[in-house]
């Protein structure tokens, strides 16, 4: 039974290999080779396990009164090394121990905790061992996963997962509980969806690249621009019909493509976006007539909309527990008129063209004739705002 762990007991930690042996205990370290010996049989006087799950643990020896600190060890490993350690302790029979042949330990054994590991071969992938848990970087490319194995989920280190080049169809919601993640790189998988709950987890905080491009993305929830710390966005190759409705909301965005999709409009939130690069080449984009238009509009206006229009308008907080959550769904999608004024369902929707230099440093070409203009959405709250506008379009268009 050996375990590898930072430890420490008097003075400084380091790196170290603790076994468990026919006759004591012995810690060995890098430095001193030969190692510590303790004995174990009714001299273990407490065990702190509270923070196990975290590799951390400390056991309480009576001769000598020490207090032997570990961490940085793998969960699992720890746990079962605690457990023959009790086992020792209360004297049970040695035949049921998982004991070592106490020899000075080699330099190879107490090597530094493993931070970067890459598997771009199934025939390498480990499906008898755990990964290191002091990863930070994971690559598993290449191996044909059809899920996320639930043993990458536990490494609470990881800042980088790339399983790009897999048959990966869904993602468990639990990657949100990776809370160190600032990299996620899905390319070239099969998935048809983006949680709501990972746009809701941990990643709202921490994830900065994400790359689900070459999947079968029809579209991306609401609650997409939750994961507002994102700088470098790639959606490319998909079959993408929209962007997320409040696309502007991601403020740190810099790097956005989402070429070859399947996109004949930008949102109106698109205006809102400060980007260094943008690639929205190969979309079967419409060409924009401010007379085709969509109305959605009642006379007069039910009173659902009214009221919704007031909460929004004059910024009155809301939530599930004030009103219900159908309603707040409604208003987290709310449009922004010409006039600055809110609509919720009743509106007027066409579309512009909009230069995207307006929101981008550089611009990848949107079509082969070179052009760098798109069609983007905008709404209107009233037959009146939509006829002014219409107005001063002719006027541009005469002058």
């Amino acid at each position: 039974m050996k375990l590898q762990c930072d430890c420490r007991s008097r003075g400084k930690g380091m790196r170290a290999v603790l076994s468990i042996g026919k006759h004591w205990t012995r810690r060995v370290n890098a430095k001193d080779r030969a190692g510590s010996k303790y004995k174990l049989k009714g001299n273990i006087e407490k065990f702190f396990t509270w923070f196990v799950d975290e590799g951390k643990a400390t056991v309480r020896l009576k001769e000598p009164a020490v207090d032997i600190c570990l961490s940085k060890a793998d969960a699992n490993s720890l746990k079962n090394f605690l457990s023959a350690a009790r086992l020792a302790d209360r004297g049970t029979d040695t035949s049921s121990l998982p004991l070592s042949t106490l020899t000075p330990v080699r330099a190879r054994d107490v090597e530094q905790p493993k931070k970067k590991l890459t598997i771009v071969s199934k025939k390498d992938y480990p499906l008898t061992s755990n990964f290191p848990y002091s990863l930070e970087q994971l690559q598993v490319s290449y191996c044909k996963l059809s899920r996320v194995d639930m043993r990458m989920l536990s490494l609470k280190a990881l800042r980088k997962l790339d399983l790009s080049n897999n048959h990966i169809k869904k993602l468990p919601a639990t990657i949100g509980d990776l809370s160190c993640l600032s990299e996620l790189i899905l390319h070239n998988n099969h998935l048809e969806a983006f949680s709501e709950a990972l746009c809701l987890s941990t990643l709202q905080r921490t994830l900065q690249l994400l790359d689900i491009s070459q999947n079968r993305l029809q579209s991306l929830p609401t609650q997409f621009c939750q994961l507002k710390e994102l700088v470098n966005l790639k959606l490319d190759d998909n079959e993408l019909v929209c962007l997320p409705f409040h696309i502007g909301r991601l403020s740190k965005l810099r790097f956005l493509s989402a070429a070859h999709n399947q996109l004949a409009v930008l949102p109106s939130d698109f205006r809102k976006l400060c980007l260094e690069n943008l690639d929205l080449f190969g979309n079967p984009f419409v060409q924009p007539n401010p007379l085709d238009n969509k109305m959605q509009l009642k006379f007069p206006l039910p009173l659902q909309e009214i009221a919704s229009r007031a909460v929004a308008n004059l910024r009155i907080p809301y939530g599930p527990h004030l009103i219900p959550a159908h309603l707040c769904r409604d208003l987290e999608v709310a449009k922004i008129c010409d006039c600055g004024c809110v609509c919720i369902s009743y509106y007027i929707k066409t579309a512009v063209s909009m230069n995207l230099h307006q929101v981008s440093h550089t611009v990848v070409l949107v079509d082969d004739m070179g052009g760098t203009d798109a069609p983007v959405q905008q709404h209107f709250c009233s037959l009146s705002c939509y006829s002014e506008f219409l107005d001063n379009s002719l006027q541009r268009g005469i002058r």
